[in-house]
């Protein structure tokens, strides 16, 4: 079974590593001319990270992300509204690590590279259009550098090409834009010296639009030296005046020092942060709605493709690696590509799109608005309550995470992929 891949980020890769791992040899399409380390920080949670370990990419993961151990809410002035442990100091028998965003990518890019050939992931492809029949379905791009069409033929075609997927765009030829809460995102990395205890995930304020979010994404390289601080702050601009320069614009310092000055939290020099981060962008917070069908006939959808979210617990890059575990599975499973392309819509869509609307409404960070509504810490049970809910949905208590079978296919033989076609 051919599969094309559209898309060569975090979640195209992961899904390429997934089905190799299945016996298959995916090919891999991506529209930037170079993939590079740019972006800044990420979460990924256990039940993510169990399934990047289970890909034996544990001792690299290690080398380049962290492992919090406390999510930490507090309000504006830094007091502690609620904390509660993360990864193996919660339970867990795999860790949660934040991580550079590029790093991780460059880290898979490697692996996809290393397993399955120099030749696996190929760039500067811009992903116009597909057609499919009983045969197969053949997928155009253009060659950037070139100008040139370039076709590919396989049996299943995978969009993993983001929020502004243009193969999401030809399922959904109607389909609106992004939607947003009118919230945007300053992001930076930045050294600064350890937060807290050096491992925590801060999360303070209350309603969207007056967050701010700090963790350290890489220790030090000697000892008393600044650790490289991932964070964002969420700010609100009317409707009668939008942001100038639309997502991905600079933030200039002093901007970004005038949007911190209100804040008071004690254990972070907000001026040193926004003076030291190389690049402060900003980003609107949007999401798309849940779609009715991912699959449709040897065509499918994946990550944010299929279910972009607002940042709330965490969730969006660790629900795009278990996709692609699950895909996979489900295609080793199924010598029909369309059935096993049904079975992953059946298995996936409906979880994830609960946790879209979950997000919506604010997902486990109800805690610190519900916190700043009553005016202070929730009564003793309701945010740990807030917070298994919310897990619940995602796939991601403790047990759940901990218990559930492997995704992990059965090796084969090659005599076995040769017969079917893989």
């Amino acid at each position: 079974m051919r599969v094309t891949v559209v898309g060569g980020g975090i979640a195209g890769l992961t899904c390429a590593l997934s089905l190799h791992a299945a016996g298959f040899a995916p090919r891999v399409y991506e529209a930037a001319r170079k993939v590079e380390a740019v972006g800044v920080g990420i979460n990924l949670l256990p039940h993510a990270v169990r399934e990047l370990c289970e890909l034996g990419l544990d001792g690299e993961l290690a080398s380049v992300a962290l492992p919090p151990h406390r999510l930490s809410y507090r309000d504006r002035t830094g007091e502690t509204v609620w904390e509660e442990p993360l990864g193996r100091a919660a339970g867990y028998r795999w860790p949660q690590y934040s991580v550079h965003r590029g790093r991780l990518q460059l880290l898979l890019l490697a692996a996809v590279r290393e397993r399955l050939g120099p030749d696996s992931v190929r760039t500067g492809l811009l992903f116009q259009r597909f057609e499919q029949d009983a045969g197969g379905v053949r997928a155009h791009f253009l060659d950037r550098s070139s100008g040139r069409p370039v076709v590919d033929e396989a049996d299943v075609l995978v969009g993993a090409d983001g929020i502004d997927s243009v193969v999401r765009g030809r399922l959904y030829p109607d389909e609106s834009a992004p939607s947003g809460n009118g919230v945007h995102m300053w992001r930076g990395v930045a050294p600064h010296p350890h937060i807290l205890d050096g491992r925590s995930i801060v999360v303070a304020g209350g309603t969207p639009g007056a967050k701010f979010v700090a963790y350290p994404i890489e220790d030090p390289a000697t000892a008393g030296a600044d650790a490289l601080v991932n964070w964002v702050l969420e700010v609100r601009h009317g409707p009668s005046a939008p942001p100038p320069g639309g997502p991905g614009r600079r933030v200039a310092e002093a901007e970004a020092r005038a949007g911190l000055s209100s804040w008071n939290l004690p254990w972070i020099d907000l001026t040193k942060l926004a003076e030291r981060s190389t690049a402060i962008v900003e980003y609107p917070m949007t999401d798309r709605a849940p779609l009715p069908r991912w699959s449709f006939g040897r065509v499918t959808l994946l990550g944010d493709a299929a279910h972009p979210m607002f940042p709330m617990g965490m969730n969006g890059g660790s629900q795009s690696v278990v996709d692609g575990r699950v895909l996979a599975w489900c295609l080793a499973r199924d010598d029909d590509a369309e059935a096993a392309l049904r079975r992953y819509d059946r298995m996936r869509r409906p979880a994830v799109n609960a946790i879209v609307l979950a997000n919506r409404d604010l997902g486990p960070e109800e805690t610190i608005a519900l916190a700043e509504e009553h005016g202070g810490a929730l009564p003793v049970g309701e945010a740990e309550r807030i917070a298994t809910r919310y897990k619940t949905l995602a796939g991601a208590t403790v047990t759940q995470v901990n218990t559930h079978p492997s995704w992990t296919v059965p090796a084969v033989s090659g005599q076995e992929r040769l017969a079917k076609g893989r």
